[in-house]
């Protein structure tokens, strides 16, 4: 019976916690507004103070979407590094970078790029498996699509 109770208030309580009908998205094209109280001197007086949020989402732009190593030996270490370009308003943040297979490795950009600017983002592809590859980088960004996809290529001969 205790362990019926339990369960029915978790229920209860998770209805109550998902119940709220806001999401990100609707918050960040809004335009948030944050208020923020400053004390002044020792009256204890306080000012508020309303900063208005970037609107909108940065706009990602690529130099190349797929990259084609052609014909590589197996064994062999390849590299591309991609331009990642931000043509919006905002700036860009590339939160992870996943790679669809163990053989590729993917280093993105740590810092935000700003509002016209670029950044480099090497791919590291080790050729293990003969024959024809094609693996994708997968990029969880703060765009308005929230991710973006990359593709290395290569025939890997014996």
């Amino acid at each position: 019976m205790k362990k019926l109770m339990l369960v029915a208030g978790f229920a209860a309580l998770s209805l109550v916690a998902c119940n709220k009908k806001e999401d990100a998205s609707s918050r960040i094209q809004e335009g948030a507004t944050n208020n923020t109280e400053v004390a002044n001197g020792a009256e204890g007086s306080t000012t508020t103070e309303t900063t208005q949020n970037q609107n909108g989402f940065p706009k990602i732009a690529f130099n190349e979407t797929t990259h084609d190593f052609g014909d590589i030996k197996k064994g062999s270490k390849n590299e591309v590094e991609f331009e990642i370009r931000n043509e919006g308003t905002v700036d860009l943040v590339i939160i992870d970078a996943k790679a669809s297979c163990g053989c590729t490795v993917p280093e993105k950009p740590e810092a935000p790029i700003k509002p016209g600017q670029s950044a480099k983002m090497k791919v590291v592809f080790s050729a293990n498996t003969p024959g024809l590859q094609s693996k994708n980088v997968t990029l969880t960004t703060n765009t308005e699509a929230g991710s973006e996809m990359l593709t290395v290529k290569a025939n890997v001969l014996e």
